[in-house]
């Protein structure tokens, strides 16, 4: 039986990726530093997944598997050596930490396999150009001959993991500590061209090239609309993705966002745009999916990396301006997200600190149109107006542009 190594059996880990893997057939092992995890996934070889929907529930029992913990640094090289595959799940800012492991199994791997047995890599995290990232992590504590191996070998490959997993609460988890509550999409993007050797029989991965376009389509459709939803639902005082979503002033100003974004992927890309308002429509059910549970501060958590300039909103707004379309409706929720930062961060709610802090997190410049859109909208959030009024202000700009809205 193939090998596969997945770094992180967390939510994505454990519900998705080993999900995938234990289904194609491969022994599934696991690297975590949590404990308790790490202790009762030794004691059980197994874990327990639910689908859930607004229908009901589907049990599923994934095993066998096992875990190695990621402070053992002789094992974790050794499962790497005797790996087929390897995939991360670990969440961005913890990359840095999994590359000394990965250092390790990539020298074993060497010293008893020498040019041959290349190893590929799926990145399943949330960051645009995550293999470029971790492949200059990598290569900066490696010698030359190890950096020629690595390049001629070690295939790292970006993921679209559109699979959403909320928090697990003690009442989705019901008595067992490791089962993990998923929603029913379960496909997997990857990067075709990132592969080396021959890609990998993975039940519903689905290798695309050039895969550009469907990192962006994550990142700007569905990780932003989400960040959206959650940001709106926060200012609204509601709890749930779920209640925000099924809110008609929330819906039209999140859906129009994704469209604004839908518009500037189909136009940098050369694609159809019907398929993408497709895929949005289906996301916005899947938003309203009550039985996952999902928080808005959960689905809103670290502000300032959805800020980012590359990220989930100034990310997509910025597209959106270099395809010549005005991103309305996404500056609401760069708006209702600079609220909440300035928020958690004990600043005060005044135009000048929601200026300082969008320029400092987006690095873009003070008089950049998107700023000052985003400004128009963060002026009413003070004030204290309620979603309509945003929803209805977005509704005139836009159709002062002549643009299609909704």
């Amino acid at each position: 039986m193939k090998k596969a190594v997945i770094f992180g059996a967390g939510r994505i880990g454990r519900g998705f990726i080993g999900v995938l893997f234990s289904q194609s057939q491969f022994a599934v092992t696991f690297i975590d530093v949590v404990d308790t995890v790490v202790a009762q996934l030794q004691h059980d070889r197994a874990y327990p997944v639910r689908v859930v929907s607004n229908q009901g529930f589907q049990d599923y029992r994934i095993a066998p598997v096992d875990v190695i913990h990621g402070r053992e640094t002789s094992s974790v090289a050794q499962a790497i050596a005797e790996a087929d595959l390897l995939a991360t799940a670990v969440g961005v800012n913890v990359l840095p930490q999994i590359v000394p492991n990965l250092i390790a199994g990539i020298r074993q791997r060497i010293s008893t396999s020498g040019s041959g047995r290349p190893l590929n890599l799926i990145i399943c995290e949330n960051l645009m150009h995550a293999d470029r990232y971790l492949m200059q992590l990598i290569k900066s504590e490696l010698a030359p001959s190890e950096v020629a191996w690595v390049d001629q070998n070690f295939g790292l490959v970006e993921a679209s993991v559109g699979r959403m997993i909320p928090v697990q609460t003690p009442d989705l988890l019901a008595g067992e500590p490791l089962r993990v509550c998923v929603e029913a999409y379960n496909f997997l993007p990857v990067d075709r061209a990132a592969f080396k050797g021959e890609i990998p029989e993975i039940t519903n991965m689905i290798p695309y090239s050039p895969f550009d376009f469907y990192i962006k389509r994550k990142l700007f459709i569905h990780n932003m609309g989400h960040a959206i939803c959650a940001y709106l639902g926060d200012y609204a005082g509601r709890t749930y993705i779920q209640e925000s979503i099924i809110d008609a002033d929330t819906l039209l100003i999140v859906q129009n966002a994704m469209h604004e974004g839908a518009r500037a992927l189909a136009k940098q890309f050369h694609v159809d745009c019907e398929p993408i308002i497709l895929h949005i429509q289906d996301l916005i059910n899947r938003f309203g999916n009550a039985a996952l549970g999902d928080t808005c501060e959960r689905v809103g958590g670290d502000p300032a990396r959805k800020l980012a300039p590359d990220d989930r909103l100034v990310g997509a707004a910025r597209l959106c301006s270099e395809m010549g379309i005005t991103p309305v409706n996404i500056c609401i929720g760069i708006a209702a997200a600079i609220f909440r930062y300035l928020r958690e961060t004990n600043q005060d709610q005044s135009e000048q600190s929601a200026t300082k802090a969008i320029v400092f997190l987006s690095q873009l410049e003070p008089h950049d149109p998107i700023i000052c859109e985003t400004l128009v909208f963060y002026r009413l959030l003070i004030s204290g107006a309620p979603l309509s009024t945003l929803r209805n202000k977005a509704y005139l700009e836009t159709a002062a542009l002549g643009k299609p809205v909704i």
